[in-house]
């Protein structure tokens, strides 16, 4: 009996059952907001995809509902064919690939210069680069075509810039211009303050040089920084259409932004040619920004931070 007395107490007691604490009004309200929210941003993607699957005749008709009758899957083939998208895509592939690894590369020195290394001037080289965050690109389009188009000692231009074309209708006008953008040198100068100076420090004592610092020590630690400058710039540069529309005369420099606008006819836009694609080329972007989400949202979340 004394080994089994206390047994039969244990079992006899019942556990206390935990309270849930009750989910906080104001929670489910900034929940329901984000899921609209979200709802309004992924219904035009929807309508897209939807609309590029559907025949001529039904995307003209009034009855017609918002799920293909008939899903013409073959209109991806046929916008392929309908243009020279292959070639649009690589240039369009190059351009935001260049743009990129020249932005990334040469902005995160300019930040780590303005953020890590003291010279005279330096505070207000920075406040030159965010007063650069206040123009708007339109107003910018204009003299830099002007510089494209006289520049000396291009396409046929002499000294002076007179004679020729420039730099139109070219590599060098697509990807030159528009390189390095002020937010990302600012995006980097922030994220290289924020680094604790012992690191530096320590690496000067092992013998390293400035450079080596930078490259080795420093820019590894900024990860968020490059992947949110990378994923901009990219989408930036996949998305341009009025600049490669201004300085391009032949389908062998078009972009795919433009190639987009063959399928506005004089009859109308072929709308389910345009919608498979756009689709097309709205797709390396939704992939780029699935891969690198987690730094993305890191690197927004964190700048401006110091």
């Amino acid at each position: 009996m004394a080994t089994t007395e206390p047994y039969a107490k244990a079992v006899r007691t019942p556990r206390p059952a935990r309270k849930r604490s009750p989910v906080p009004a104001g929670r489910i309200a900034l929940y329901a907001t984000l899921v609209a929210v979200s709802l309004l941003m992924v219904v035009p993607f929807v309508w897209m995809v939807l609309t590029s699957l559907k025949t001529p005749a039904e995307i003209a008709s009034q009855d017609a509902g918002l799920l293909p009758g008939h899903w013409e899957f073959g209109n991806y083939a046929d916008a392929l064919r309908a243009a020279p998208f292959a070639t649009y895509a690589r240039n369009s592939l190059v351009i935001a690939v260049s743009h990129t690894v020249i932005n990334v590369v040469v902005a995160s020195m300019a930040g780590y210069a303005l953020a890590r290394i003291r010279f005279r001037g330096s505070e207000v080289i920075f406040y030159l680069f965010v007063a650069a965050l206040m123009i708007p690109t339109y107003t910018k389009v204009l003299p830099e075509f002007l510089i494209v188009r006289f520049m000396p000692l291009a396409g046929g231009n002499d000294i002076l810039g007179q004679g020729g074309s420039g730099w139109l209708d070219s590599w060098w006008a697509l990807i030159v211009p528009g390189a390095v953008t002020p937010f990302a040198v600012f995006l980097f100068r922030q994220f290289y303050l924020d680094l604790p100076v012992e690191l530096e420090e320590a690496a000067r004592l092992d013998g390293l040089g400035e450079f080596r610092i930078y490259a080795r020590i420093m820019t590894p630690q900024v990860k968020p920084a490059l992947t949110t400058v990378a994923l901009l710039t990219f989408e930036s540069s996949w998305n341009n259409f009025l600049w490669p529309l201004l300085v391009t005369r032949t389908d062998s420099l078009r972009v795919i932004q433009v190639g987009l606008s063959v399928f506005k006819t004089e009859n109308g836009p072929q709308w389910h040619f345009l919608m498979a694609g756009t689709t097309l080329a709205t797709l390396p972007m939704v992939v780029l920004f699935l891969i690198g989400q987690r730094y993305f949202v890191q690197g927004f979340a964190t700048a401006g931070l110091k």
